[in-house]
């Protein structure tokens, strides 16, 4: 696989050597939508019951593990933006042949790196996966709250048109 150069940013395959880096980084990156939201705990948005079931023990810990999992799983999948050799963020692209569709299954920009076309780059190389694997789309999901909005704006600006999925949860 050759690397990709967009904005700056040089996009490389994945190596195990830069895990650790990548994991910190992510944490970096989703600490605002984590902290938004945490306030839309408060005003009932995303119901305290839902957040203290998906992450009992924090969110940094629960996202740190589910993450090196991706990582260490998933390696293949997985690009990385480097800018002046440094990490900048990282993708994974899952194909899903049985719908002819690839998957932007995550993307991580460092918040140093934000807004400077680092995404928009990771997103070129995730389209560029799918289209070498046959694909005919390219899905991404994100979260409709608060702390997602900028997320959604990436997508819709790199031309995703957003598919309205109703998803409820119950506490038993």
């Amino acid at each position: 696989m050759r690397s990709v150069k967009a904005s700056g940013a040089r996009v490389v395959p994945y190596d195990p050597v830069m895990r650790d880096q990548l994991l910190d980084l992510s944490i970096r990156a989703w600490a605002p939508v984590f902290e938004a939201m945490s306030g839309d705990i408060a005003t009932g948005v995303v119901p305290r019951f839902v957040y203290d079931s998906f992450w009992p023990q924090g969110w940094e810990a629960r996202q740190r593990s589910d993450l090196a999992q991706v990582l260490d799983q998933e390696a293949q999948a997985c690009d990385v933006a480097l800018v002046g050799g440094e990490p900048a963020g990282w993708v994974c692209t899952r194909i899903h042949p049985e719908d002819s569709m690839g998957e932007v299954y995550i993307l991580c920009v460092d918040p140093a790196y934000q807004r400077q076309g680092v995404g928009r780059t990771l997103m070129e190389r995730a389209h560029s996966r799918a289209r070498e694997a046959g694909m005919h789309m390219v899905m991404v999901e994100t979260g409709g709250d608060a702390g997602h909005a900028s997320a959604r704006a990436a997508y819709e600006a790199v031309g995703y048109t957003r598919w309205p999925v109703a998803r409820y949860f119950k506490e038993l």
